[in-house]
């Protein structure tokens, strides 16, 4: 079994910052991607940022620039350093990543329980 658990959520003003953290645990064999995705009240589940593998990255154009997803290869942890809040970026916080264990020669997706981050003007 894999368990991703997210960490760092919390209230902040705007233009503040915070770290977001997932560490993935259990099972693993080998993890290819791992991504962020956020939730507000009444909207659809977007994705934040994405890093593969091999370390490429990609944003969603509303975070592009304010903020940076890393991995820790050797912890399974994926970081999400949000720069430059503002009152929008308030949402639930996902990470997801897809894992391979010793299920077969698979990538299976995984889901975290989410973070909340509120951000205040």
């Amino acid at each position: 079994q894999v368990q991703l658990v997210e960490s760092g959520g919390g209230l902040v003003q705007a233009g503040g910052s915070l770290r977001l953290s997932c560490a993935a645990s259990g099972n693993i064999f080998s993890i290819n991607a791992m991504r962020w995705y956020r939730q507000a009240p009444g909207k659809q589940r977007e994705l934040v940022a994405g890093i593969i593998s091999g370390g490429s990255t990609n944003y969603a154009d509303s975070v592009k620039g304010r903020f940076t997803i890393s991995r820790d290869n050797g912890k399974n942890t994926v970081y999400l350093q949000m720069n430059s809040l503002k009152p929008e970026d308030t949402a639930v916080y996902y990470c997801n990543a897809d894992v391979r264990t010793d299920r077969g020669p698979y990538n299976y997706r995984y889901w975290g329980q989410g973070t909340q981050v509120t951000v205040s003007s």
